[in-house]
């Protein structure tokens, strides 16, 4: 069965120097039909102006991925961590027991377009933790790189859930099928361009709940970027 989750059904947050599509409910934005799936919480589709950004506040029991589409986010935190991080690069913070972080758009020119990504853990009060990978176009060009997993596997980030993201690009003939295993389901989200899952057309911003599928095949990509999340 797949469920689609158009673009303009998400809620929108408008703070001048943040334009925001909330996937699920989230801060002012609250549905009780999207509350997440599975243990995916948040997809947050954040345009930050140039100069701006989140200042210092605190996460616990959450693991966070950045996964950036253009521009670049600059990040520091109460570990020590601090980095530009650019639309090569993933990363995943584990909040755990507490950690306190800050975000901004180091550009005085240019917008920065991003998800934030937040995936309930497996268990709660695990150490604080931090990880950054590369991750080339090449390496997503016409398949589906895996980029986040339970055990680093692949070079991917590891979190501390039964999770696996997967990021590609897709045009024309570039085609990826993906196995579900049984009792697994998936969540695809169009992070740009446009694309087929299953033979429904999905673009900017849509996104696909999948349930009680063997597997899943997209195709027909028109510069897309697409995440595909395999989840419990």
């Amino acid at each position: 069965m797949l469920t689609l989750r158009r673009s303009h059904e998400r809620g929108r947050a408008d703070h001048g120097w943040l334009q925001t599509a909330h996937t699920f409910s989230f801060a002012d934005y609250f549905d009780p039909a999207h509350m997440g799936f599975g243990p995916l919480r948040v997809i947050n589709d954040d345009h930050i102006a140039p100069g701006s950004g989140f200042g210092m506040h605190g996460h616990r029991d959450m693991e966070i991925i950045t996964y950036v589409l253009e521009g670049a986010i600059e990040h520091r935190d109460s570990m020590g961590n601090g980095s530009i991080i650019r639309p090569s690069n993933v990363q995943r913070m584990s909040a755990g027991t507490g950690v306190m972080h800050s975000e901004f758009n180091p550009d005085p020119q240019r917008m920065t377009h991003l998800l934030q990504i937040w995936i309930l853990p497996d268990r709660k009060g695990v150490a604080p933790g931090y990880e950054e990978r590369a991750f080339s176009e090449a390496d997503k060009r016409g398949r589906l790189r895996l980029v986040a997993s339970p055990d680093g596997a692949d070079g991917s980030v590891s979190m501390h859930q039964d999770a696996r993201v997967y990021a590609g690009l897709f045009d024309g003939e570039e085609h990826a099928e993906h196995a579900l295993a049984p009792g697994r389901r998936a969540w695809v989200h169009v992070a740009r361009g446009a694309v087929r899952v299953n033979g429904e057309a999905l673009s900017e911003g849509d996104a696909a709940a999948i349930e009680d599928e063997a597997s899943l095949v997209i195709d027909g990509g028109k510069g897309a970027e697409v995440l595909l999340f395999d989840l419990p």
